[in-house]
């Protein structure tokens, strides 16, 4: 089992850059799939990025395609979510989670509370 926890949120202008992380505060990351998602006001929960057990393999919605990138440092038990080009769409509460399965297709069963970030046009 592990307890996530989401960092690095904020407010930000459109065009700029920003780094989450999602560290395991019980728990060792390195066996899990790791995922991100985001969830905007008035709108159903959505799949943003995705990486395999060892970072070999990830997926990514097409919306943040060649935007975002989903890293991850085991040595270090963090997955991080690296944000360029912030659109004011890209505004949402951002969430980890964890998959038992190390490869797609995952299954998502841990999640943490969430880090908001809002960008300004």
């Amino acid at each position: 089992q592990v307890q996530l926890v989401e960092s690095g949120g904020g407010l930000v202008q459109a065009g700029v850059s920003l780094r989450l992380s999602c560290a395991a505060s019980v728990g060792t990351l390195s066996t899990y799939g790791m995922g991100w998602f985001r969830q905007a006001p008035g709108k159903e929960r959505e799949f943003v990025a995705a990486s395999s057990w060892s970072g070999d393999s990830t997926d990514y919605a097409d919306s943040v395609k060649g935007r975002f990138t989903i890293s991850r440092d085991n040595a270090k038990n963090t997955v991080y979510l690296h944000l360029n080009s912030l659109k004011a769409e890209d505004t949402a509460v951002y969430y980890c989670a964890a998959s038992r399965k190390r490869l797609s297709p995952y299954e998502f069963h841990y999640w943490g509370q969430g880090t908001q970030v809002t960008v300004s046009s």
